[in-house]
C-alpha cells in the first residue's frame, strides 16, 4: 500500500493510490521486500533510502543496462529531475510515491484518474512506464484488463475511457 495518503493527493486520491499499487504490480515490485520500495531492476534489493542507488544492472533478456530502482522503477536520470523539482531529500517510500504522482501529473493523467478514466490514464502514462500497454519499449507489457483488475482490487474506481 502506498505511504502517501489520499488526503495528500486531494480529491480522487483513492484512485491515485490504487493506480500506484497497480504500477507496482505492473513494474514487478509489488509484494517484494519493503513492498517494493527497495527493489532494483532485475529483482535484487538495495538497503538504503538515502538516495537513488544509481546501480546499472545488465538485463540480458533485453540486452540493455538499466538504472531502474524503487517501487515505480525510476531511472537515475528521471529521479534526479524529480528530486530537484520536488526538493526530495531521499529515495524513501513517501518520496517515491510523490515522484510517481508527479510523473502521472506530468503526463496529464491525474485528472483522468480522479474522474475514474483508467484506460485514458494508462494510455497517457505508457510512455513513462515500460510495463504499461502501448509503451513500445520492447519489454513485457501487461494487458489493460489485467491492470484494471489490480487497480479495482486496490480500491480504484473506473467508469470507462
Amino acid at each position: 500500500m502506498p505511504r502517501i495518503t489520499a488526503a495528500q493527493i486531494g480529491a480522487g486520491g483513492a484512485n491515485v493510490c490504487a493506480f500506484l499499487d497497480m504500477l507496482a504490480f505492473s513494474e514487478g515490485t509489488a509484494g517484494r521486500g519493503e513492498d517494493g520500495y527497495n527493489v532494483l531492476v532485475g529483482g535484487s534489493l538495495f538497503s538504503s533510502y538515502h538516495a537513488h542507488p544509481e546501480r546499472s544492472v545488465w538485463l540480458p533478456r533485453y540486452q540493455v543496462h538499466s538504472t531502474a530502482a524503487g517501487r515505480y522503477q525510476f531511472l537515475r536520470r528521471t529521479w534526479r529531475g524529480l528530486a530537484q523539482q520536488l526538493k526530495l531529500s531521499d529515495f524513501g517510500p513517501e518520496s517515491q510515491d510523490l515522484g510517481a504522482v508527479e510523473l502521472i501529473r506530468g503526463r496529464k493523467a491525474l485528472e483522468d484518474l480522479r474522474a475514474g478514466r483508467f484506460a485514458s490514464a494508462i494510455e497517457k502514462c505508457a510512455p513513462e512506464w515500460a510495463s504499461l500497454p502501448g509503451a513500445g519499449y520492447g519489454q513485457r507489457e501487461h494487458k489493460l484488463e489485467s491492470l484494471l483488475r489490480v487497480y479495482l482490487a486496490a480500491g480504484g474506481y473506473s467508469k470507462g475511457k
